[in-house]
């Protein structure tokens, strides 16, 4: 959005909230109603969503402004549905909890819902899950009014981990009766999530698009980035490359490089090679010439990437020569743990000359134990005997158990040398393991 854009953009929030504050002022805010300051802070708060950031500092003055009228308005200006609804869409658009129960203690009249207000009591004091029944029963009376599409989000958040196909539909008709507003973008960043991690692939892909295309400017967009990170490596088997590019196709060129970043970063500790190494080349691409970290961290997910896949020693010299200073702590850590599982996978074990000549010895004893003294004559005799090296073995060995023969462990025989190589190696890849698991998660 363009400075000349965002300045008319601004001026028009700014004449639509002072027409509605300034005359409060001069009257004291008793006068004015609740429902109009609700109708400025819904405006203020979609064109956040649109992305105009500088009205942030206007929603949080309109949050405490609307605060303060409702806990000191009388009962009587209740009588109005219209304020009733005012404060509802209040505490369910970030307001302050504690007002919903100060009007419900001032009540006497009985202008709240008691089965709404409880719900929305258990479900702001984070029992959401309590209230799913009885959201469920008021929704359908509710949907339609002027709280609508809030409640439906509420609704949605109650009951998304038990039931994710209920909470889409919810979410989807927040989303229809509130097109381009805050909620819609709430709706569809949090639709994503659900699909997602329901393995509704093409739903979530659908939902990202959607967000891609209308609430990139939110000052959310780097959640939805996030969740569209996690949706791409999780499933990459399932989508379409194509489908990653269109939505990506929406950014401007640092955010797409951004996101490939991340999608490498996590790709890479997933173990998704194969798009670890095109999301990398991607950001290496879109990285300008004056860009230097975004390349390095491309080089740095390019070579974890190969580290398990292609040439080991090439990756980990490529590894090596990425400069520290260019990297956060989290990454160094990542090329501290890749430098040291390409450094295990070229290590040769080594077998000190003492061990080589011990496990000769049974190979000289079995063949001079193979003479027995025998002329070269008889030894070519024994050679040629077809029986040579079979020994009778007793019928009661075949029928009764062999209970005095005991097991040799698996490292009978193992050089002791090696054997530590390998348990030292393991020990070593064991540890770089948890940091990529810890780095992941």
């Amino acid at each position: 959005m363009g400075f000349l854009r965002r300045s008319l953009l601004m001026g028009t929030v700014l004449c639509t909230v002072l027409s509605a504050v300034a005359p409060a002022r001069a009257e004291d805010l008793d006068n004015l109603a609740p429902y109009k300051m609700i109708r400025s802070l819904q405006y203020v708060q979609d064109t956040v969503a649109l992305g105009d950031h500088s009205a942030m500092e206007m929603q949080r003055f309109l949050l405490s402004t609307i605060d303060e009228r409702l806990r000191t308005g009388e009962s009587v200006l209740f009588d109005d549905p219209r304020n009733v609804d005012a404060a509802l869409v209040y505490a369910m658009s970030g307001g302050n909890p504690e007002t919903l129960e100060v009007l419900i203690r001032k009540d006497v009249d009985g202008h709240f819902d008691s089965r709404l207000t409880d719900a929305l009591r258990s479900y702001l004091s984070g029992r959401g899950t309590q209230s799913v029944k009885s959201l469920a029963e008021i929704f359908p009376e509710y949907k339609r009014s002027r709280v609508g599409p809030y409640l439906a989000l509420v609704s949605a958040n109650s009951v998304m981990r038990k039931d994710p196909a209920l909470a889409l539909t919810y979410f989807d008709w927040a989303r229809l009766v509130a097109p381009g507003t805050i909620v819609e973008e709430a709706a569809l960043r949090r639709s994503i999530y659900i699909a997602s991690e329901a393995g509704w692939i093409d739903k979530s892909m659908t939902y990202a698009n959607r967000y891609a295309r209308r609430y990139l400017r939110s000052p959310y967009a780097s959640q939805f980035a996030d969740l569209f990170v996690k949706l791409a490596v999780d499933h990459f088997e399932a989508i379409k490359e194509d489908d990653i590019l269109e939505i990506l196709s929406f950014m401007d060129v640092p955010r797409q490089r951004e996101v490939y970043l991340r999608m490498a970063r996590l790709a890479a500790i997933s173990g998704k090679n194969k798009l670890a190494s095109l999301a990398a080349e991607r950001a290496q691409v879109l990285s300008g010439d004056g860009e230097s970290v975004p390349k390095v961290l491309a080089d740095l997910y390019s070579g974890l990437a190969s580290v398990p896949s292609g040439d080991v020693a090439a990756a980990m010299e490529s590894i090596i020569a990425i400069p520290d200073d260019k990297l956060s702590a989290k990454d160094r850590a990542l090329k501290a743990a890749a430098r040291a599982v390409a450094e295990e996978v070229l290590r040769e074990p080594v077998v000190p000359v003492a061990a080589e000549a011990d496990l000769a010895k049974p190979v000289r004893q079995a063949e001079d134990a193979s003479h027995d003294g025998l002329s070269e004559t008889e030894l070519a005799d024994r050679a040629m005997d077809p029986r040579a090296g079979i020994e009778e073995t007793p019928v009661a060995s075949v029928v009764e158990p062999a209970e005095e023969k005991k097991e040799q462990p698996e490292s009978a025989g193992i050089d002791p040398a090696f054997d530590t190589f390998v348990s030292g190696g393991r020990s070593k890849l064991d540890e770089i393991d948890a940091l990529l698991k810890g780095e992941g998660s």
